[in-house]
């Protein structure tokens, strides 16, 4: 059966199902805003809010299969039958509705239900469900559901069979569906066997409050929730493997031709050893899921979802290069996957050229890499084998060498595992394992700190339960008259606020706009009898509900008091429209880069605020100035195009019908999302924000600059309004005082004045250049007559005052020179510019023959100031910071020589 068809029996199963219809969920993007994550790493992730309290569920009843991935075992991906980086997982939720009866029997029936039926077709005879220790209510309904022996009920602890985010909220007990795939794969009824006993599908019975969680099995249980739930997930590439006959899931019909096309790359053969075995289901793996991070818009950078990115991407680079194929990888190896992949997903054909661009530019990149780090090998082998030959050293490199080259070059330890073996050396693996653990162990610190940024909302959320969401009118009007409804100071509900104190004020109407989608929140004041706020910050901790931060600047609030019963709550205007503005024009600059650079110049982050914009978008390199000049162009053709501006509502597959853009990694409502218009098809994007009426209210756009943001990312930034024309006018007080300092007329060519007086002074420049070097070299005839006599050699250690290094060097050269062919000459020169030693070593041919090395003299000078250095038996060169041992070092060079 293929892994399509799966899954389409897995949701037709339940949205069609004749008494318990569930609504059909499309995935999610793998990115959501997640403290805690940073991808979607379970089926049950999008519906969390619904889980948590946070939302109301717009369904009783859903189904989903959610695109997934796992990172913290990538290492162990191709060894086992279960790693696997992406994956897509099925599943079913109840939100109040249906409970463990209901779970237990639509999962069976699915499962055991005949082909012909539309079910899977499992043998009932090989399938054990589990649940967890003391959970006789699972046992008896499992019993009554499948008629199964009470052996055949696998009872299983904590750790096995309960679950919860590992955080305070929702938990319970989990039932599993495990298959015995006989005695070939482990020992009869050991349930740790791993591949024996496969756990394919788990159900969770969400019937827990948890008030404090050591793991995610280790936590105290508060008591029951209100409302029970129902969070079930069924690996689909578990079942594919299984119903195709498959040894793994690296073998099914998706991810298979992957492996096939590595083949015919490499002349390899899958199946005749297990490493290369290994490296295949690497590269299958690596490169569907880099492929699907890159289409929900993630691109490869140095930290978070960019470096996850990157080393998936490098690792199927690398263990191509394994397998023999050095060429190349990714242009052949992505369009195999899309093709298989792209019968679900189909943005992934839509967006091909972006995510090859992407992927391509990636691997460029890192083949540069993989030389500048092969040629820091060869350097540290060879230093090591001299050491080696020179005092019987061992011939290990050291584990910091190898971390190095893993941290800082992006090496892979198998990669320098590989070369150390063909240059005749091994490395501390140990040490570099010790390495990778702490850093390890301070990326888990860090994630842990970061967990805690996922503060207590239920202030927030009983607020909401008890007087419902604000009424909010931000796109209507700028002054409502509103009730408080709570005030809160560092996160607690209090009666008064003082004047001067800051706190919280939710109220039961508000015109304020409250931050989202890159627009700054509104400011403004609040009026109360006697008194004012002036409003700082407006945010939506939980969905409906807007919270005011506010300073009090005038008299004191008191939430019992009649006469503060009813407030007047006030926009400035003027933030208003300038913020209208600046949202507006990031619509117009971004459908303008579409125009410019094509339609893969897709925003992947804004900001906004009062005549300030900036778009991040996901772009290799980095534009020209005539692009940059033809953007700015473009956008403001359009707002001098008066082009119309509206907002409408729609379901989310109307938007995308409708060819509206949306935000990577952004949540939208399936059912009711707005959909901004600049210029009907021209501009379109779901997006929350307020808007100008028209285009030519945004005034001026000022593109001001273009830069990068990280690896595949741009960022341009502009002005406008009358930030714009401010920014404009001081650019012309630029041009006027220049224009008067070099005394040019109006209409002069200004460049053109400017550039000639560049050449003249660079000219100029270079004219006292030649007399500082003649000045210089004219002392090298009586520095070379200050040698002296070290056993038949001629040695000169001088001091260059205020020389650099490049002046340093040319004077050792000539001072060099200075000297017979057959006369043996050591010649030391150290400068100290900018607070800087700068040393140069030279021996002419005749002191190379009695054995003298440039190389070893600025070696040994090193550590005297303070610094290193090397270089080539006839000329070496270093530097330190010990600007007062240059006396110290010229003393002990004729030591050295001798």
């Amino acid at each position: 059966m293929s892994t399509a068809e799966i899954r389409r029996r897995f949701t037709s199963h339940f949205a069609d199902h004749p008494t318990l219809a569930h609504t059909a969920v499309p995935s999610a993007s793998l990115l959501l805003d997640d403290p805690n994550l940073l991808f979607v790493n379970a089926g049950m992730v999008p519906f969390k809010p619904y889980f948590l309290g946070q939302a109301t569920p717009p369904f009783q009843r859903a189904t989903s299969v959610q695109k997934c991935i796992r990172t913290p075992d990538i290492e162990e991906v191709g060894k086992t039958t279960r790693h696997g980086t992406f994956f897509e997982m099925c599943g079913n939720f109840s939100f109040g509705d249906y409970f463990k009866e209901g779970a237990i029997t639509l999962a069976w029936d699915l499962v055991t239900k005949s082909l012909e039926h539309g079910g899977f077709g499992l043998d009932e005879g090989v399938l054990y469900p589990s649940v967890l220790e003391g959970d006789d209510e699972a046992v008896a309904i499992w019993k009554r559901v499948s008629g199964l022996p009470d052996d055949r009920i696998v009872r299983l602890p904590p750790r096995e069979n309960y679950w919860s985010m590992g955080v305070p909220g929702p938990g319970g007990p989990c039932s599993e569906i495990l298959i015995d795939r006989g005695p070939q794969f482990g020992a009869d009824r050991d349930w740790d066997a791993g591949d024996r006993y496969l756990e394919f599908w788990n159900l969770v019975f969400m019937q827990d409050d948890i008030s404090a969680a050591r793991s995610k099995y280790d936590v105290d249980i508060a008591g029951k929730l209100a409302q029970t739930g129902i969070d079930t997930g069924l690996g689909l590439e578990r079942v594919a493997y299984l119903l195709q006959g498959k040894a793994n899931m690296y073998e099914t019909d998706v991810v298979f031709p992957v492996i096939e096309k590595a083949m015919e790359l490499t002349g390899k053969t899958y199946g005749a050893s297990y490493d290369d075995d290994v490296r295949f289901r690497v590269v299958a793996d690596h490169v569907r899921s880099s492929m699907m991070l890159i289409s929900d818009g993630v691109t490869p950078g140095n930290e978070g979802r960019g470096y996850v990115l990157r080393r998936l991407l490098r690792r199927a680079i690398r263990n191509l290069r394994l397998l023999g194929y050095e060429d190349p990888a990714l242009p052949e190896l992505l369009p195999v996957s899309r093709d298989k992949m792209g019968e679900t997903y189909t943005e992934l054909h839509s967006g091909w050229d972006r995510i090859i661009r992407v992927a391509n530019a990636e691997e460029e990149a890192f083949r540069k890499t993989l030389a500048s780090g092969t040629q820091i090998f060869d350097l540290a082998a060879n230093d090591l084998k001299q050491k080696v030959a020179s005092s019987g050293a061992p011939a290990v490199l050291s584990g910091d060498k190898a971390f190095q080259l893993h941290d800082t070059f992006g090496f892979p330890i198998d990669l320098t595992l590989e070369m150390a073996s063909e240059a005749g050396l091994s490395v501390d693996e140990q040490g570099f394992r010790t390495l990778m653990a702490e850093q390890r162990e301070r990326a888990k610190a860090d994630a842990k700190a970061k967990k805690g940024q996922h503060a207590d909302l239920s202030v927030y959320r009983d607020i909401l339960d008890t007087v419902g969401p604000t009424d909010w009118q931000a796109y209507s009007t700028l002054t409502t008259e509103s009730k408080p409804i709570a005030l809160l100071r560092e996160g607690k509900r209090v009666d008064a606020l003082g004047s001067g104190e800051i706190g919280e004020l939710v109220l039961d109407r508000t015109p304020f706009y409250a931050e989202s989608g890159g627009q700054a929140a509104d400011a403004g004041i609040i009026e109360f009898d006697g008194g004012r706020f002036e409003v700082i910050d407006v945010q939506r901790p939980v969905k409906g509900l807007v919270v005011h931060q506010v300073r009090v600047v005038d008299g004191e609030f008191a939430t019992g008091s009649a006469a503060n019963a009813a407030l007047h709550a006030q926009v400035d205007a003027d933030w208003r429209l300038g913020a209208r503005q600046a949202h507006s024009g990031t619509h117009v600059v971004h459908a303008a880069l579409r125009e410019v650079l094509g339609p893969t110049a897709l925003q992947s982050g804004s900001y906004n605020r009062p005549g300030y914009l900036r778009l991040d978008f996901g772009w290799t390199q980095g534009l020209t100035p005539g692009q940059l000049t033809e953007i700015e162009e473009v956008s403001n053709n359009a707002l001098r195009a008066d082009l119309a501006v509206s907002a409408q509502y729609m379901s989310l597959s109307q938007a995308k019908d409708w060819g509206a853009v949306a935000l990577f990694g952004e949540t939208y409502d399936d059912t009711n999302v707005r959909v901004v218009e600049i210029g009907g098809p021209w501009s379109r994007e779901l997006c929350g924000g307020t808007h100008v009426d028209h285009s030519s209210q945004i005034g001026t756009l000022v593109v001001t600059s273009e830069a990068s943001v990280g690896s595949g990312n741009r960022r341009i930034e502009a002005f406008t309004g009358v930030e714009g024309f401010k920014y404009l006018a001081r650019e012309r007080d630029v041009v006027h005082s220049l224009t008067d300092l070099l005394k040019a007329q109006q209409g002069d060519d200004l460049v053109g004045r400017v550039g000639e007086m560049m050449e003249r002074l660079k000219a100029a420049e270079k004219e006292i250049e030649k007399v500082r070097i003649a000045q210089l070299l004219a002392n090298a005839g009586s520095i070379a007559e200050k040698a002296i006599d070290v056993d038949g050699v001629a040695v000169v250690a001088a001091r260059a005052a205020g020389a650099g290094g490049g002046d340093v060097r040319t004077l050792a050269m000539d001072v060099r020179a200075r000297f017979a062919a057959d006369r043996p000459a050591v010649v030391v020169v150290l400068g100290d510019a900018d607070g800087k030693v700068a040393v140069v070593a030279t021996v002419n041919e005749a002191g190379r023959a009695r054995g003298l090395k440039a190389g070893d003299v600025v070696k040994a000078l090193g550590p005297v100031l303070g610094g290193r250095g090397g270089g080539k038996d006839d000329l070496a060169q270093g530097g330190g910071t010990e600007v007062g041992k240059i006396d110290e070092a010229i003393a002990l060079v004729p030591t050295l020589v001798r």
